[in-house]
């Protein structure tokens, strides 16, 4: 990477470790009266941020970004207000700096407490959603943390508008506009410094396509923690309401087809095939969602509509579109071994009205949300009441699913004595 690059990076990951500190003694009223001041900024200024937001829609369709992308990219008034409600939202919830967690006294007399604390310095690598901007920096704040941003090339110009609404409400709060910062002027090689920043930046957190994300995990030498791809699935089961089945494919796979909890996988009980099946196709179908299927599901097709034959690459895919991969499955045990062979341990969800096959689903699939008779659309850290989310960590370590204010901070040990030495 040039020189010149990674010294900007550098002093961005230093003023950032600096003003981190000033968050280290902030009370909670101070921190929630400095998020809902960054809430009334972007209201106050949503014209000035979907300006620079068409911008970057211009250039997306110019460079035929899909629509899923094109959606995840847009900004309106409406959205530019749920995501300050997000903001109002945490400012609500408790703060998790200084929870003690767990606390005891030993034999010997010393005292201990094991506390949450901020992780200090979060760099947040992504594609094309200028949410994340806003979501991340709340998140941050709150949980005592400084912020750097590398939100890449496509939400270039709404995000350079974004962080400096944020910066200025910072100051006007009396806190450093260094608390969230970008690199995007620095463009890929900024990634790259970013991702080499070991000791200024404490945890790095990817979010975006699977290409993004691999290559974070591979070449950061910050601790990264992983965000996944969702290709998510939906099990009907043999027992399964039609309406509740119908209703819960529909939402999983059309409320928004380009998000990561969006369902990309339908399997179908056999025993469900002749009474359900053709419904839910005909309803996708019509919904504008391409099918692609296996045998038996374009056998159990109504005449009109069209069914794609699946392929491997169908069953491990993340659209991000509105398409979906169909599966007749002979059991629950044929659906759990086809989850288990190409999920990426994001969301799965079952519809059922057996008790034992809903435990068997629970009990015997690894991965970050497990539903049941719900869409997979619900994980979601603010549906799950964290406020907005960071990301979805499909990880086992430190976090797993939903990142909101807990998962961005750590722990440290108090120790409390009275003159005591170890014998």
């Amino acid at each position: 990477m040039p020189d010149d690059v990674r010294t900007a990076v550098l002093d961005i990951a230093r003023r950032a470790k600096v003003a981190s500190r000033s968050l280290a003694t902030a009370t909670r009223a101070s921190k929630d009266a400095a998020l809902v001041a960054l809430a009334d900024a972007l209201v106050a200024h949503a014209d000035q941020i979907v300006a620079a937001n068409a911008e970057d829609l211009a250039r997306g369709r110019a460079k035929d970004m899909s629509e899923g992308l094109l959606d995840r990219l847009a900004l309106t008034p409406e959205r530019i207000g749920a995501i300050a409600d997000a903001l109002r939202e945490l400012a609500s919830l408790p703060d998790p700096v200084g929870e003690v967690v767990r606390g005891s006294t030993l034999p010997n007399g010393l005292r201990l407490r094991q506390v949450r604390v901020p992780m200090g310095v979060v760099g947040m690598i992504y594609e094309a959603r200028p949410n994340v901007t806003v979501d991340a920096a709340g998140l941050a704040l709150k949980s005592g943390n400084a912020v750097i941003l590398r939100g890449g090339s496509a939400a270039a110009s709404s995000n350079e508008v974004i962080v400096s609404v944020l910066a200025e409400a910072l100051e006007a709060q009396g806190l450093p506009g260094d608390l969230v910062q970008s690199i995007d002027a620095h463009g890929r090689p900024g990634g790259v410094a970013l991702m080499h920043a070991r000791g200024l930046v404490d945890v790095l957190v990817p979010r975006g396509g699977a290409d993004l994300i691999q290559t974070v995990v591979r070449e950061s030498t910050v601790p990264v923690i992983e965000t996944g791809v969702g290709n998510c699935h939906v099990y009907v089961d043999a027992s399964a309401d039609p309406m509740t089945a119908l209703e819960i494919v529909l939402n999983s796979k059309t409320h928004r087809v380009g998000v990561c909890n969006a369902a990309e996988t339908l399997l179908v009980h056999a025993d469900a095939v002749p009474d359900l099946l053709p419904a839910i196709l005909d309803a996708l179908d019509a919904a504008g969602v391409v099918l692609h299927g296996d045998a038996a599901t374009a056998k159990a097709a109504p005449r009109k509509v069209d069914v794609i034959p699946a392929t491997d690459e169908d069953w491990g895919r993340e659209y991000l579109a509105p398409e979906i991969a169909v599966r007749v499955v002979d059991d629950l045990d044929a659906a759990l071994e086809h989850i288990r062979t190409w999920s990426s341990g994001h969301t799965e969800a079952i519809v059922t009205r057996d008790l034992a096959s809903s435990e068997r689903f629970v009990a015997e699939l690894d991965a970050a949300a497990i539903i049941v008779n719900a869409s997979t659309r619900f994980t979601d850290g603010q549906q799950f009441g964290l406020g907005a989310e960071i990301g979805i960590s499909t990880q086992k370590l430190h976090a797993r699913g939903p990142m909101g204010l807990g998962e961005l901070t750590t722990t440290k040990w108090i120790v409390h004595g009275d003159g005591h030495v170890r014998p």
